[in-house]
């Protein structure tokens, strides 16, 4: 299998935007020649709550679980989750002002497939 590449970003949680202290709970992980568009999210709380004890989480799961249900283009998701794979990766991605942010987008080159380079990019990033 030849080498294809993407682009990625890590979904951060930065409960006070003015301390600037953020948790990556997450990556978005888009392939657009193997048309592959993939999330995976864990939120470390205990990890969380040392950083932000007074953050409602259940509320912050929820929207976390918006982003993954966009990223797949659930129907659940809205209209947002009915456009183009390449469309909802640049929406997810686009710059926020809210306490879950991404990283700037990076590119690499994967050999296998997209889903496990996603694994191998939780693993290195978040958990």
């Amino acid at each position: 299998m030849s080498a294809t590449s993407y682009d990625y970003a890590i979904i951060r949680v930065i409960p006070s935007l003015e301390r600037g202290e953020c948790l990556n709970v997450g990556v978005i992980l888009f392939c657009r020649t193997r048309r592959f568009l993939g999330a995976l999210i864990q939120v470390d709380q205990v990890r969380l709550r040392t950083i932000a004890p007074t953050l409602d989480i259940d509320a912050l799961n929820e929207q976390l679980e918006h982003l993954s249900r966009v990223c797949h283009g659930d129907a659940e998701s809205g209209p947002i989750g009915r456009l183009s794979q390449s469309e909802r990766f640049h929406w997810l991605v686009a710059p926020r002002s809210t306490i879950i942010q991404t990283s700037p987008v990076h590119s690499g080159l994967c050999t296998s497939d997209p889903a496990t380079t996603l694994h191998i990019l939780m693993r290195k990033l978040v958990l």
